[in-house]
């Protein structure tokens, strides 16, 4: 299976499929997802992929394409070394002025909150098959938590929510998903 394969077959079945993302489903079922597969090693084509995209997405119609993920299968595989990484692509949002505009949700398979014990199965909610980028319209993301009180409170929830079906999931659960 190929790495695009793989990751849209993690998009279907614990990202849509366990409901991680109440806001996924949509864009998946239209085609509005844009998947792009980095075959690079290096974090500074990696980071001007990453400015390539966040312009492609700027420049194009939600209706078109609301998000961006970026696969990276080569480039950033520690998750240490991908972690401080993030540093660099939120200071790319700033230098392009589009913080406030877009957000990047990240995703990595040995992915670990921090405060967390590695092998804790809340870290599978963002834990994928590969290293990878999610760029996000604050629009979309402001619109989608419009029916909540306090949005805020909404996105922690969300959080919480997964982690809480995760842990019901369990890593036996886990572990079927993918048979």
């Amino acid at each position: 299976m190929s790495e695009l394969d793989e990751t849209r077959d993690w998009v279907e079945r614990a990202v849509i499929g366990l409901n991680l993302c109440p806001f996924a489903k949509a864009p998946q079922i239209k085609g509005l997802v844009r998947y792009v597969i980095s075959k690079t090693k290096s974090t500074e084509t990696l980071l001007k992929t990453l400015s390539e995209q966040l312009l492609y997405l700027q420049s194009t119609a939600p209706l078109i394409c609301e998000t961006v993920l970026i696969v990276h299968p080569k480039a950033l595989t520690d998750f240490l070394d991908y972690n401080d990484f993030l540093d660099d692509a939120d200071s790319l949002l700033e230098r392009l002025d589009l913080d406030g505009t877009f957000q990047i949700a990240s995703f990595h398979p040995d992915y670990q909150f921090a405060g967390s014990e590695a092998d804790d199965i809340s870290n599978y909610t963002n834990r994928s098959p590969y290293p990878m980028l999610h760029i996000l319209r604050e629009a979309s993301v402001d619109k989608a938590l419009q029916g909540y009180d306090d949005p805020d409170a909404a996105a922690d929830a969300i959080v919480l929510r997964n982690q809480e079906t995760l842990q019901k999931l369990g890593k036996e659960g886990w572990s079927k998903l993918w048979e």
